[in-house]
């Protein structure tokens, strides 16, 4: 008996609605909002509002395209969360009365485990390459940086994460800083590959064990800045592209060499990346590197998969269904959790 999945996206600004059927791909559909560029970051008012007006629609698109009526499916997931509240009470409220109206289960899906399965996601007429258990993830997005293991569809262990803000959040602040338009991280990495990475020199962290830190760069990269704009007013402008660069080699460094070192310890050499920061060009280039040189095997989703989407809440929510793991209608959505 076919599976058939409506998988529901609204954690943060995008709202995206999916179809799969037996873990392949029919749909996905995604609505941005641009509302949020003239604030330098997303508003969580507006975010919501926008939500409401295209859940109906962009869930109406998805199973156009996929040719399913909604009488075929078997579950609906969703995005509880980590996320904004506001956006996610939207999603959430949606999928538990279209669920309850279709007299079908409900499926609870946590966003960052969703990232990770994005791996599994099978396109029609595509060859899949997964990742094998057990593998390594890095995760990386504007509010999450995190090493996974992963020892199953649902069986996965942060061992290091991020002990203050996210490489994502210093790309989009030391991106702010610069005058650059928001969301920073892919201007600095359109400006890296004119830029020499070698040209300046940040601080990094030494945190213990696999946990992260950016917090202390970013104050290194504003200081840097101040002190050479009052030699030159237009150091920023003039330096740009090595700006980018610099920051960007420093930021994928500090990545790269805790994942290095827990795939060591672990005897891991299956490793992946994901989230919002794995669509950026630098590091997946080091993820090659890597791979080649400690003999690992990569696996780097592809962009549409990056991002937030409702392809990975509905495969997600394929492998929970597949296991009976549904959720009541009464459980709310949360904004902050890891796993």
């Amino acid at each position: 008996m076919d599976i058939t999945i409506l998988g529901i996206e609204s954690s943060c600004d995008d709202t995206s609605a999916s179809v799969i059927r037996n873990g392949v791909l029919l749909s996905n559909v995604i609505a941005s909002q641009s509302v949020h560029e003239s604030y330098g970051g997303v508003v969580p008012e507006l975010a919501s509002r926008a939500h409401q007006q295209n859940i109906v629609p962009v869930v109406h698109e998805a199973l156009k395209r996929a040719g399913v009526d909604k009488s075929e499916l078997s579950a609906v997931a969703f995005t509880r969360g980590p996320g904004l509240l506001g956006s996610l009470l939207v999603g959430t409220s949606f999928a538990k009365s279209f669920a309850q109206s279709l007299n079908i289960p409900l499926v609870d899906v946590n966003h960052l485990q969703a990232h990770v399965l994005a791996h599994f996601i099978q396109e029609p007429d595509v060859e899949p390459v997964q990742p094998k258990f057990p593998f390594l993830c890095l995760l990386v997005s504007g509010g999450n940086s995190q090493i996974i293991l992963v020892k199953g569809y649902t069986d996965m262990e942060v061992i290091g994460q991020t002990i203050d803000d996210a490489a994502g959040e210093a790309f989009d602040k030391c991106a702010k800083v610069m005058g650059l338009p928001y969301p920073g991280g892919p201007f600095i990495d359109k400006l890296a590959k004119e830029g020499n990475p070698l040209a300046f020199q940040f601080n990094k962290p030494h945190i213990a064990g696999y946990d992260y830190s950016f917090s202390g760069l970013k104050t290194s990269f504003l200081y840097f800045l101040r002190d050479q704009i009052k030699i030159n007013p237009d150091f920023i402008e003039e330096n740009k592209a090595d700006l980018c660069a610099s920051l960007q080699k420093t930021i994928i460094d500090i990545l790269m060499k805790k994942l290095e070192q827990a795939a060591k310890d672990l005897h891991v050499n299956q490793v992946a990346v994901a989230g919002g920061v794995s669509a950026n060009s630098g590091l997946r280039n080091a993820f090659i590197d890597y791979g080649q040189r400690k003999k690992w095997q990569v696996f780097i989703p592809k962009f549409a998969f990056t991002t937030d989407n409702a392809a990975m809440v509905a495969i997600t929510g394929y492998f929970k269904y597949k296991a009976g793991d549904f959720c009541d209608v009464s459980l709310p959505p949360f904004s902050r959790v890891t796993f």
